[in-house]
């Protein structure tokens, strides 16, 4: 028979840990019935729409491949692109005003706002890693593009980009508590960021003057990263992973000194 805990004493770290991870996967299957269990195909949107897209892009590129005489994977170079934006955009989207909407749970002592947002983010991570490795095996059975040429480094791409887009959500999300104006002006960012993030064009490309300035984008980094393991033979990739990782390592520090001021002024309705 398990020792029963004293109430007035503070838990050990594997207790507290394992309370964490309970609540954390409470909150997360909580999320997958709110968001896709009544809602056309549900849980498959998360494949059909980069699906949609890339297969869209693929046909269209490939009529004009004459025209633009380029010598490149159209559907790696899709799906990468495409995949790396679901990374960083909809992550910050879903934890932007994710604290009001879910005051009534912090009466749990339990519970606290790190916890809604890494159910959030880890709900995106998995549905946005599903959809980008069951694509790739897709595409590659139907031979629309060969398996990535080194799988280590897409994988470790993949991680540190998912990383960028872990802290930003958590930090935009936080800020967001602060003012509404952050969910007002998020969403126009978003589009503004997009051709700058090299989801749509590789940095190779780029006139020299114009490279070191699109080198400052961290995004960017991420999806040369992944691509270089995809179809690095193909192209020249350029990206510091010692910058990217800074970056990571920066916006996960502000996020949660914003998530930690955000716990300490929250007033549970």
């Amino acid at each position: 028979m398990p020792e029963a805990e004293n109430p007035g004493q503070t838990p050990s770290l594997a207790r507290s840990w394992q309370i964490q991870r309970r609540v954390i996967f409470a909150l997360l299957m909580r999320e997958v019935i709110t968001r896709y269990g009544r809602h056309n195909i549900g849980f498959l949107w998360l494949f059909v729409e980069p699906m949609i897209f890339t297969i869209g892009v693929t046909l269209l590129w490939s009529a004009l491949r004459n025209l633009h005489g380029a010598d490149l994977p159209i559907a790696a170079f899709a799906l990468t692109g495409y995949s790396s934006v679901l990374v960083w955009r909809n992550m910050p989207n879903r934890l932007v005003g994710a604290i009001h909407p879910n005051l009534s749970l912090m009466y749990h002592r339990n519970v606290k706002v790190i916890d809604i947002f890494a159910a959030r983010v880890l709900l995106e991570c998995i549905g946005v890693g599903t959809s980008f490795f069951v694509l790739t095996l897709f595409f590659a059975s139907i031979g629309w593009l060969n398996l990535p040429e080194d799988p280590a480094k897409v994988v470790i791409g993949w991680i540190m980009l998912a990383w960028f887009g872990i802290s930003l959500a958590m930090f935009i999300g936080a800020l967001s508590n602060r003012s509404e104006l952050i969910d007002k002006f998020w969403h126009p960012i978003t589009y503004l960021m997009f051709p700058l993030s090299g989801a749509g064009w590789l940095v190779d490309a780029a006139p020299a003057t114009l490279r070191n300035f699109i080198l400052y984008v961290p995004m960017v980094h991420g999806v040369e990263w992944v691509r270089d393991g995809f179809f690095g033979s193909h192209f020249e990739a350029h990206y510091d992973p010692a910058y990217l990782i800074t970056w990571n390592v920066a916006l996960m520090l502000f996020a949660l000194i914003e998530i930690r001021y955000a716990s300490r002024n929250l007033v549970p309705e």
